[in-house]
């Protein structure tokens, strides 16, 4: 029926292209490798790589499913214009108007085609200029990032976090794991702002207040991003406990320093050295992926180290509570007065317009 052609092979075209930006193939490929690991006799024998990867599996399928409906809906459709009967135009006519309903509703995905989109996600948070007000800052942004977490339903844990003296966080480290985590949340890394009346001054005075915000991949399979072990530098420390009987005695704390760019991650959360490493590695890793995304560089080795105070004047966005109610993002100029539904963790608007930036 040539009045459909048109209509079918725009349609077919806008499918296929989007088929290529999101790497369908690859996905497939990826998911059938750990579906065979999945089938191996000792593959519960350890039980946390083996929910890593049924949580891979379930990532990836909830990324390729719609689309192996869609490919199946087309090949129906052209199946059903090659009968060239009249008596069925009306549900071709309908079949179309489904497929391109579809396709709108799984466009946005073509917005994650970074090479670590589909990553959890790191996000760091350090109080920077603004004393105690900054250090509450740093908490209400933790709060902020939970809260966004908790209503997508995403899982989240607190990695490390150092906190202020008098209120609030010195630093904390977070991670967010679900489906195209990194994708979602990269477009917060920067410094955000805060304006407000300052509930930590006698004279409740208007104060202005910064907190740095880092976001990475979360990198934690070696063979991803190779770190040659002779540029590692590694420190074991007593950790601080607590107090009374909870106070850890044993030398588990671990630092690790990137020589060559200077990056250093402590942890002494975990409950042993190795688990400390291992999480310390992982931040390693994340940080230096974010870095090459940053620089543009192929090789780690060429990567220079986080120039922190030019970072530091990179204002990405505005909060101002006081003397009126305003988040601006400066990038893309998106701007909402609703300053405590954001504060609440309603993001979304300020992450389509930051993709739609991009």
């Amino acid at each position: 029926m040539e009045k459909f052609d048109k209509s079918v092979g725009e349609l077919k075209t806008l499918i296929n292209d989007a088929l290529s930006k999101i790497k369908f193939s690859e996905l497939l490929t990826k998911e059938k490798q750990l579906e065979d690991i999945s089938k191996e006799t000792d593959f519960w024998n350890n039980s946390e790589k083996a929910q890593k990867i049924m949580q891979e599996i379930s990532q990836i399928q909830k990324k390729t499913d719609p689309w192996k409906k869609i490919k199946q809906d087309m090949i129906y459709l052209e199946d059903l214009i090659k009968l060239n009967d009249k008596n069925i135009e009306n549900d071709i006519e309908a079949l179309i108007k489904n497929i391109n309903s579809q396709y709108d509703l799984l466009k946005s995905e073509m917005r994650f085609t970074g090479p670590y989109d589909s990553s959890n996600a790191i996000i760091s948070i350090y109080a920077g200029a603004g004393g105690t007000d900054a250090q509450d800052w740093t908490q209400m942004l933790l709060r902020m990032y939970s809260r966004w977490a908790d209503k997508n339903k995403y899982k989240i844990k607190i990695i490390n976090e150092s906190p202020g003296e008098e209120a609030g966080l010195k630093s904390v480290i977070l991670e967010i794991d679900g489906t195209d985590i990194y994708g979602l949340t990269k477009g917060e890394h920067g410094v955000h702002r805060l304006v407000r009346l300052s509930p930590f001054n006698s004279s409740n005075s208007r104060e202005t207040s910064f907190a740095k915000v880092e976001v990475m991949p979360v990198i934690d399979a070696p063979e991803e991003l190779y770190i040659d072990s002779k540029d590692l530098k590694i420190d074991v420390y007593r950790a601080g406990g607590h107090g009374g009987q909870s106070v850890n005695t044993t030398d588990s704390a671990v630092r690790i320093t990137h020589i060559p760019t200077g990056i250093n991650v402590a942890i002494q959360n975990e409950r042993s050295q190795v688990q400390n490493k291992e999480l310390a590695m992982t931040i390693i890793r994340s940080k230096l992926a974010q870095l090459q995304l940053e620089q543009h560089k192929n090789n780690i080795s060429e990567i220079k180290g986080p120039n922190q105070s030019a970072e530091w004047g990179n204002q990405i966005r505005s909060y101002v509570v006081h003397p009126y109610k305003q988040v601006k993002d400066l990038r893309t100029n998106f701007e909402t007065t609703d300053v405590d539904s954001v504060l609440d963790g309603n993001l979304e608007k300020i992450i389509d317009a930051y993709l739609n930036f991009i």
